[in-house]
């Protein structure tokens, strides 16, 4: 994986809207996010993940959590009412600066970026809950997201949580990616990337899926257990069949 690219990418699109770039719901483009209702979105999500781990006994702790592709903190400023610490990454400058200006109010909430493709900023056993929603989804192949996933193991404290999505199959015509392909031409003919947005309404954003059976299989070989896999169905931008992986060490 190219993170130089990566890192582009993602900051074309946080420069123009960060809020939609991360949560992708048509009533919130175009900068009509409010403040409120979309970290509101991140406490329902969080509430959702430890309640379900909560079920299984995990996470053991509450030190440390960890918010994989934070963005501008949806879901990391309700880790920190939750956990004594609540650590955000993020491939992008403009996505981690808008995060801690909108979060300084949380003083235990850190953001950092993350400019490789793996997390060797942080030691073994690090956290107790990792935690990502509508990120791996964005990464150019499985094999990117193989490698996180054995990076988030990594990371983990035995007896902590794993919580993540991803798509386990994805509609032909977001297979085809028309409006991420239609952006790349014209950024090479020379439009702005705020024009493409703004104007056109065309985005970099890529997306793919992994069947089911292949992350369990996946997660199985680092010596993960796999607690639960909630099928969901997402509703933003389109009906997309995903699952929630829950699992730990």
């Amino acid at each position: 994986m190219s993170v130089t690219r990566e890192g582009a990418r993602w900051e074309e699109i946080a420069r123009q809207d960060p809020m939609w770039a991360i949560l992708a719901y048509p009533e919130g483009k175009y900068g009509r996010w409010t403040q409120q209702r979309f970290f509101a979105t991140g406490a329902e999500r969080v509430d959702e993940f430890m309640r379900h781990g909560s079920a299984f006994g995990r996470p053991l702790g509450r030190q440390a959590a960890l918010d994989f592709g934070c963005g501008v903190g949806r879901l990391t400023r309700a880790l920190a009412a939750k956990f004594d610490r609540a650590i955000g990454v993020d491939i992008s400058e403009t996505m981690v600066s808008g995060a801690r200006e909108l979060n300084a109010d949380v003083s235990n909430a850190l953001f950092r970026c993350n400019h490789g493709s793996d997390l060797a900023m942080f030691t073994d056993e690090s956290f107790d809950l990792v935690v990502n929603d509508i990120v791996l989804q964005h990464l150019p192949n499985r094999e990117a997201v193989e490698g996180y996933l054995g990076e988030f193991l990594r990371v983990l404290r035995p007896g902590g949580l794993l919580v993540f999505q991803l798509p386990t199959s994805l509609p032909l015509w977001v297979r085809v990616q028309p409006r991420r392909t239609a952006y790349r031409v014209m950024r090479r003919l020379g439009l702005s990337a705020r024009t493409l947005y703004w104007r056109l309404g065309l985005h970099p954003n890529r997306m793919l899926a992994i069947p089911g059976p292949a992350v369990i299989a996946f997660l199985r070989s680092r010596d993960a257990e796999v607690l639960d896999v909630v099928a969901e169905t997402s509703s933003a931008p389109v009906a997309i069949e995903q699952n929630v992986y829950y699992a730990t060490r």
